[in-house]
């Protein structure tokens, strides 16, 4: 038999990717800027090397592969990637119907990104997402001080709505989101919408590739 869940009493999400489709937008920022100092990637490439993680981890980890990056870089990136998303992203498919239902059902929601609350602001606020979750859950790495993988962003959710960690949902589409899903000791459905989910589901992720699977996977 199927093993089944009992409906979660709050539901964290993660921003790029998982509520809007900003991944591209950002890495092809990234990218344009690393090729001006000597590193040269795909876009393929950029995503599998800097999704999930932190700019200050990108910049160390480009550095490694070659790239000379000054000391103010990652205030040069975050103007560049805020520029590039200004021009416009939109909802991930299925993202309006799944909160209206979640809403509905009175099960609480919020959002906790490694990124910063004004990247949210831009990429949320075009959408019409900014004035649901903020500011009371919304949750951002800038802001709290600690970033996935490591738990503490996801415990910071719980805590504030006084919700136990078993009674946690996550929904991420990277490996550090997952992990730190796994470290706080909640559930976590993987977002794969390409259908590669095979990093995701190694690190404990349950593998769903639409949004409007969501509602059957939790129960409702």
């Amino acid at each position: 038999m199927p093993v089944t869940f009992p409906t979660p009493k709050l539901i964290i999400f993660d921003c790029d990717g998982v509520l809007v489709d900003s991944e591209r937008v950002s890495n092809q920022a990234l990218i344009d800027n690393l090729a001006r100092h000597g590193l040269h990637l795909t876009l393929e490439r950029s995503l599998e090397l800097f999704v999930g993680g932190t700019m200050l981890g990108v910049m160390q980890q480009a550095i490694a592969l070659g790239a000379d990056l000054h000391a103010d870089w990652v205030d040069e990136i975050y103007r560049e990637t805020y520029a590039a998303l200004e021009t416009g992203v939109v909802l991930m498919p299925g993202v309006t119907d799944l909160l209206a239902r979640l809403e509905e059902r009175r099960i609480l929601i919020c959002v906790a990104s490694n990124g910063s609350e004004d990247k949210m602001r831009i990429t949320l606020g075009q959408n019409g997402l900014w004035e649901r979750f903020h500011p009371g859950a919304m949750f951002s790495a800038h802001s709290l001080g600690v970033s996935k993988p490591d738990p503490g962003l996801f415990l910071a959710a719980a805590s504030h709505f006084g919700v136990q960690a078993r009674d946690c949902l996550v929904v991420e589409d990277s490996a550090t989101g997952v992990l730190a899903a796994a470290r706080a000791g909640m559930r976590c459905l993987g977002f794969a919408p390409d259908g590669d989910g095979q990093a995701l589901a190694a690190l404990g992720g349950e593998i769903f590739t639409e949004m409007a699977q969501v509602p059957t996977l939790i129960g409702l």
